[in-house]
């Protein structure tokens, strides 16, 4: 249940190859479009939407197409587009109905805004840069004040408190979630990737005569993400040297036509403020382009990673991002190499069957034990 850039419906392919029923109940990850099953999209803002998406969850409750599965993979807590109370009750329903429910940890919710303020924890992230507040916390206060109700805190307690444990798509998502349950209730997964369906770039074992560089992204997500300062640098490495590179921009592209249009490029840039590489990262590499996103070491220990390193890590610092867009443009030499790793890296960690298995593996311990209890 729900969606996040294409996450469960890819993961849905992938048990389905290993021989598994799978249903995808989503809004579609809202404008990227993506697969379901069940349409759980709000079509019409504000109140009358609400009532009409809840009356419809009320139906695929009555007919029976939300109940008697052995695993119910919920994506955050805030899974549909409702408030707290119709939530809470759409959630008793899963859980009463249901065998196994566990969190898909990939998104924001209360406990992600808690680890993202904890100085013990990340050294920068959305909304913290070492000591002081990160771009998010600047721009959006309200943002931060509306994931603090009192109503939105008590509805994410109560919803942990069910859960069966958790699957995280991130290290740092992982992280957060040996907060809040026993280690053997969270298991890492990574983001499920369809490596196969995706083939390499042209030429890519040419080096460039001039470098193709390809930024896409959400505009009301812009400062969350960071892309709004890796628009800046990578804007002037282009000015400085119109001859060696170019830029590709584009924004909000629905996801079937946005993996087409990132293949005529050498190098990705994704996002700012993560230390793992995320869905739109993984993507590009699959298909051999050299990605500039989230890559601290801390990840690749994690995953136990020591020899192909392929991502270029992206800091929030505005002098070394253009610096490190410079030395891609003027190294062109090394985009084949690393091309080729790019895909090499993919394709081990996070091709979907892969990542199924982690899923079914965690599964299956929890199946063969009695439901397990209340854990917060």
């Amino acid at each position: 249940m729900g969606d996040a850039s294409n996450y469960h419906n890819c993961l849905a392919k992938g048990l389905e190859n290993l021989g598994h029923d799978v249903v995808v109940a989503s809004n579609g990850s809202t404008w990227m479009g993506t697969h379901r099953d069940i349409d759980l999209d709000r079509h019409i803002p504000g109140k009358v939407g609400g009532a009409i998406l809840a009356a419809r969850i009320k139906w695929l409750m009555m007919s029976g197409r939300l109940s008697g599965y052995d695993v119910v993979q919920i994506g955050t807590p805030f899974f549909v587009t409702q408030r707290p109370q119709r939530l809470k009750w759409i959630f008793d329903f899963i859980r009463r109905n249901n065998r196994l429910v566990l969190n898909s940890a990939y998104g924001a919710e209360p406990y992600w805004i808690d680890y993202c303020l904890d100085r013990g924890g990340m050294r920068y992230n959305e909304w913290r840069i070492g000591s002081g507040p990160g771009p998010l916390a600047v721009s959006s206060p309200d943002l931060m004040t509306s994931w603090n109700t009192p109503e939105m805190r008590h509805y994410n307690d109560y919803v942990f408190s069910r859960f069966d444990g958790a699957v995280s798509a991130l290290w740092e998502y992982n992280e957060e979630m040996l907060r809040h349950f026993p280690a053997e209730k969270v298991a890492y997964a990574g983001i499920p990737i369809d490596v196969d369906s995706l083939s390499l770039r042209p030429e890519i074992d040419s080096i460039p005569g001039k470098v193709r560089i390809f930024l896409g992204v959400h505009r009301d997500r812009m400062v969350e993400k960071g892309t709004d300062r890796m628009l800046a640098a990578v804007k002037k490495v282009v000015e400085r040297y119109p001859d060696k590179c170019e830029l590709t921009y584009v924004e909000s592209v629905p996801y079937k036509d946005y993996v087409g249009m990132m293949r005529s490029s050498h190098v990705i840039l994704d996002q700012l403020y993560s230390y793992t590489p995320a869905t739109n990262a993984m993507l590009a590499m699959a298909q051999g382009i050299v990605a500039v996103t989230g890559a601290e070491p801390e990840f690749y220990d994690f995953i136990d990673e020591h020899d192909n390193r392929p991502i270029i890590n992206a800091v929030p610092d505005d002098e070394a991002l253009f610096r490190t867009f410079e030395d891609i443009v003027l190294h062109p030499e090394r985009i084949p190499a690393q091309s080729r790793a790019s895909r090499d890296f993919v394709a081990t960690h996070n091709h979907l069957d892969v990542v199924s298995r982690r899923f079914l593996d965690f599964w299956a311990k929890g199946l063969s034990k009695p439901p397990f209890p209340n854990i917060c």
